[in-house]
């Protein structure tokens, strides 16, 4: 196992990894809209949240050498499930392969409306 640290994305706030690396697979931690050169939670619309919280996975799987398209589970989380039409929006452009994913309504850290944990698969 390896932990991945990027300084590209938001530092971990409590005692775990932004990701690990066992064999070929990379968990990822949850990540909402923290920027990552400010340290400042973006308290802005969904939409901005969203786009927020791809930029910070986009940036931890990049330093694990993955893609986007190497994903092949996602746990979403808002905080309304009547947004869930505007983070699709976003959520689409990244994940363009589709992968499995679970989305639920749930009281995030910092008033997040948004937060996503992955799972991503490499044949090494």
């Amino acid at each position: 196992m390896k932990k991945i640290y990027t300084s590209n994305a938001p530092k971990p706030v409590g005692p775990y990894s932004q990701a690990i690396l066992a064999g070929d697979y990379l968990f990822c931690s949850g990540q909402i809209a923290i920027n990552p050169n400010s340290d400042t939670f973006i308290d802005g619309s969904v939409e901005e949240q969203t786009k927020q919280v791809m930029k910070n996975i986009e940036q931890v799987l990049k330093e694990a050498d993955f893609t986007f398209d190497d994903v092949v589970k996602t746990t979403c989380f808002l905080d309304d499930m009547n947004n869930f039409s505007k983070f699709n929006e976003i959520y689409a452009k990244y994940f363009t392969s589709s992968p499995a994913r679970s989305c639920v309504e749930a009281k995030l850290p910092k008033g997040a409306k948004v937060e996503v944990e992955l799972i991503a698969y490499k044949h090494q």
